[in-house]
């Protein structure tokens, strides 16, 4: 086992860490726990981190008791696989116990404790998440290349990416994901050859999972280089049928850079969907996304209003008014990301700075006054105040109230009762 010191990192000198450390080698010995994974790796790649989780050769039962005794709380969060979740002042850290595959089945893997770091390793997927540092800064590399992994942007996996894979099948799309976040230069072609071989065997897997890694890929800073990698590999078509074309994607992101807009996974994967309702619903359905993300795709991607560069602000007011901000905007960048002219930019931009600045107004007449027009209780109220609503709109949202119930009394009066 190679190792080398990264020294202590900020987040390892907080005193809720070295609590944790702490009482875990207060139940078993110096080094009985090590940090590993992303917190690790974000570290030599000088990233931000977000969870701490830690390795240990003690058992679940034996970390619940040494946090405990420390006076920690501790939340069996899957202890049959291992691990445990304590919280230092208000903190979460993932306590697992080192363990090895006693058999997998593609989806989830049978496993056995051990108190070998090795083989704990030997199960990860890639090498630069098989890296262990301990609380003085010590760092393991059981691979003997997840430190030079993690320090040039290389995606490999442990061991053969086949046998890695087979393990669990979402792996091929962790492999891509891992690129557009971490990955440098050119991808790694036995990872790419392994996951075209078996790209067949990502459909019909946990939709959950498959939904969360995509979402988590599309929030990369750049993953156009993943997904044309996706699509070169068939992988893309295998989770999303449907996608033909990464054109307005690749639109899209180039709209993102040049103009600064924040990075929105969601409205990239409706980037990649036609524009066609039908198809989004089913895709959403087919990736149980949330019920409010399936209407925001859904929504996205609908034709009616048609939005083009050259609306007039009247125009532009009724699209928002019939949409909302959030979906007009959503629809603007689209057909902005789909045109791909720079020169029709200071118009798209026009689209959005009318829609943010413009707040819809309210209409201005009640179902009551609707009623003391004379129109009786049921489902002609609706429709008169619709046929108003509709006069209103053309009239750019007149601001006149009395000219809006003149018009009522009109409507009412043509209306057979």
């Amino acid at each position: 086992m190679n190792t080398e010191t990264i020294g202590v990192a900020p987040w390892m000198a907080l005193p809720e860490t070295q609590a944790v450390i702490a009482a875990l080698e207060a139940r078993g010995f110096p080094g009985c726990a090590r940090f590993v994974g992303g917190c690790v790796r974000n570290t030599l790649m000088g990233k931000p981190i977000d969870d701490i989780d830690i390795a240990t050769t003690l058992t679940p039962d034996q970390v619940i008791e040494a946090l405990g005794e420390a006076g920690l709380r501790a939340i069996p969060t899957g202890v049959d696989h291992g691990t445990v979740t304590a919280i230092s002042k208000g903190r979460p850290y993932e306590i697992t116990t080192l363990r090895r595959d006693v058999s997998t089945d593609g989806r989830r893997a049978v496993v056995s404790f051990t108190q070998d770091w090795d083989q704990d390793a030997e199960r990860r997927d890639f090498r630069f998440n098989a890296l262990y540092v301990d609380i003085q800064g010590r760092l393991y590399d059981p691979t003997g290349e997840g430190v030079n992994d993690a320090r040039e942007g290389r995606v490999v996996f442990v061991g053969d990416p086949m046998t890695r894979i087979r393990e669990d099948y979402l792996r091929i799309l962790r492999f891509f994901r891992f690129h557009a976040w971490y990955g440098k230069g050119e991808a790694d072609q036995k990872a790419l050859a392994a996951c075209k071989a078996l790209k067949g065997m990502v459909e019909g897997r946990a939709a959950e999972r498959t939904q969360k890694e995509l979402l988590k890929l599309l929030a990369a800073e750049d993953p156009r280089g993943a997904l044309r990698l996706m699509a070169a590999t068939s992988v893309l078509s295998s989770i999303l049928p449907a996608v033909k074309s990464l054109a307005r994607f690749e639109g899209l992101m180039a709209i993102e850079t040049e103009q600064l807009f924040e990075n929105d996974p969601e409205l990239r994967l409706a980037a990649l969907i036609p524009d066609d309702p039908k198809v989004a619903q089913e895709m959403a359905e087919r990736l149980r996304l949330s019920n409010a993300l399936k209407e925001r795709l859904v929504e996205a991607v609908g034709k009616s209003p048609r939005i083009v560069s050259w609306m007039s602000p009247r125009e532009t007011r009724r699209a928002v008014y019939a949409l909302g901000l959030r979906t007009f905007s959503d629809r603007v960048k689209l057909a902005w990301a789909a045109a791909s002219r720079t020169a029709t930019t200071p118009q798209w931009r026009g689209l959005l700075a009318l829609g943010e600045s413009w707040t819809p107004p309210a209409f201005p007449l009640t179902g009551e006054e609707i009623l003391k027009a004379g129109v009786p209780k049921g489902p002609m109220v609706g429709e008169v105040m619709r046929e108003v609503e509709i006069w209103w709109i053309d009239q750019d949202f007149i601001e006149d109230k009395f000219s809006a119930i003149e018009r009522l009394k009109a409507v009412a009066q043509g209306m057979a009762f």
